[in-house]
């Protein structure tokens, strides 16, 4: 995913919110905006736009607390979580590593649907509440029914269909969606193999990719599919979701196989020994000349006495400027050791590569028990190891 900005943290949580997201946003607010003036001729073109914009941001904040639910059941079941992000398909909830037991997969997984369901159950009746009065009325067609409602009931009963839409949509047995963890975990306590469950799951979630991508695209050629409708835009919206979705279930299938060819495998097997280091005390232009002109490593663990004391990459080098690499010291730019992702000799390097992931970086100093450089882990050949061991990623 994209970049995006930060609204802060709750329970320890970090909450993101990529650039997608706005996309999806304004075709949402847009698209209410149209049908609610369609529906209340009378309201005003202000009117309209302020409630679409109202049910939009609710209907975020809904996303956002079906999120918070699998972070918080995951944290109760002693899995870390990242940040939760919304992005152009919703929310996603990043959860560092598998959980332990086919029984706590299915209860971080179910609790999101369940909040959403209970979410959409709450809206209806506070909107049902607000529109007595009308519901009394006995209008003949629906249409002139919610003609009747007030702002806040139709923004409420919106939310309320749409949170249980939401929920009945995440229980699709296409992994990775909700639906999909849930049938990972039964198959993971029936088979107890956690790659084995993945890779019916991930086959299931295939298919029902492709059977979204194909309802699409007949959409767009024009036929009329019962629910979904028809249409040029509703095809590729349909489309694009199978596709999407198709790219995540071989993925995390892939990712389950990753972690489990490199279960109790240590750092130091797949660690590059005696990495080019260079000392503190150097100039940038040094740095430049004699040891990234000469090599192929775009990063060099900055060592004194075998200590190390961080990193130096291209990165770090492009933010000095041209003028003042002749009088810009290598520890003066280098990132701290202690701002860095570290590894040890003995760690598994499932979890060394995780962090690879996470923090999106190309290696990790590894540090023997004395604390000393052991070597350097790099992505590239964490990947050629796998690559020599298996056809199968």
């Amino acid at each position: 995913m994209l970049g995006g900005f930060s609204l802060g943290r709750i329970f320890g949580i970090n909450l993101k919110i990529d650039w997608s997201w706005l996309l999806i946003f304004l075709l949402i607010t847009w698209n209410l905006s149209v049908v609610f003036g369609q529906v209340h001729p009378d309201w005003g073109l202000g009117l309209s736009w302020g409630t679409a914009l109202g049910a939009s941001l609710l209907f975020f904040v809904s996303v956002l607390a079906h999120e918070l639910a699998h972070s918080l059941v995951a944290q109760a079941q002693g899995v870390p979580v990242r940040n939760i992000t919304l992005f152009l398909f919703g929310g996603v909830s990043n959860i560092q590593r598998d959980p332990p037991s086919p029984r706590a997969e299915f209860l971080i997984t179910i609790v999101g649907p369940l909040t959403s369901l209970a979410l959409g159950i709450l809206f209806l009746i506070a909107g049902g509440l607000m529109s007595t009065g009308v519901l009394a009325a006995g209008f003949t067609s629906p249409l002139e029914l919610a003609a009747q409602f007030s702002p806040l009931a139709t923004l409420l009963l919106w939310l309320g269909w749409i949170n249980i839409l939401l929920a009945v949509f995440n229980l699709i047995p296409g992994f990775p969606l909700d639906g999909g963890r849930v049938l990972r975990s039964i198959l993971w306590a029936a088979t107890g193999s956690l790659r084995r469950a993945t890779h019916w799951a991930s086959w299931v979630g295939q298919v029902v990719a492709w059977i979204f991508i194909t309802i699409g695209i007949a959409m767009i050629f024009g036929v009329e599919v019962p629910f979904f409708g028809t249409g040029l835009i509703a095809g590729l919206w349909l489309a694009f979701i199978g596709w999407f979705l198709n790219t995540a279930s071989v993925q995390s299938y892939q990712q389950v196989v990753v972690r489990d060819m490199l279960e109790d495998v240590p750092v130091e097997a797949l660690m590059r020994t005696n990495p080019p280091t260079v000392p503190p005390n150097v100039s940038i232009n040094e740095l430049v000349d004699n040891y990234m002109m000469r090599t192929d490593d775009h990063a060099f663990p900055v060592v004194h006495e075998a200590q190390l004391l961080g990193m130096i990459t291209l990165d770090d080098i492009r933010r000095v400027p041209r003028e003042a690499w002749d009088t810009t010291l290598v520890r003066e730019a280098m990132t701290p050791a202690e701002e860095l992702t570290l590894a040890k000799v003995k760690d598994d390097a499932a979890q060394a590569l995780n962090q690879l992931m996470q923090r999106d970086v190309r290696q990790v100093p590894v540090l023997s028990a004395d604390h000393h450089l052991a070597g350097l882990l790099r992505r590239r050949d964490v990947i050629k190891w796998l690559q020599l061991r298996s056809d199968a990623i």
